[in-house]
């Protein structure tokens, strides 16, 4: 009976790690980066996204921001710690504002190089999640 039991307690066990692992395990480091970062991406009616960036500690000393996606590639740069983009969008995509990523590449001169991901969403939704990695 316990042999059976072991192939999915291991596989449970695997799971687990992995999600942990790729949630980051609540680390000091996506804690930092979540409380130094802000950054939002918000459609509007009169066919429009605003991007905003802001960077609490104002060490940013690089952004690129790019629109993944687009048919024609979205890609602009910054140097500054805070930025507002309005970028048209005259249409709302078919199959939803996650196929659209805005990706922002990072030069911080305590962290180093950073990346930000997140989606456009409407003013009336809640913010979605934006992801945090170190490449």
């Amino acid at each position: 009976m316990a042999r059976k039991l072991g192939a999915p307690i291991f596989i449970g066990i695997i799971t687990v790690l992995a999600v942990v692992f790729l949630a980051g395990g609540g680390t000091d480091d996506k804690d930092t980066l979540r409380q130094t970062f802000d950054f939002e991406a918000i459609y509007y009616e009169t066919g429009h996204v605003e991007i905003s960036f802001f960077d609490k500690s104002g060490k940013t000393t690089f952004v690129v921001m790019e629109i993944l996606g687009m048919d024609e590639s979205f890609q602009k740069t910054f140097s500054d710690s805070e930025f507002i983009e309005i970028v048209a969008f005259p249409n709302i995509p078919k199959y939803g504002w996650a196929i659209h990523p805005i990706v922002l590449e990072i030069d911080h001169e305590e962290l180093g190089h950073i990346q930000l991901k997140t989606e456009i969403h409407f003013p009336d939704e809640p913010l979605p999640p934006v992801i945090y990695a170190r490449p």
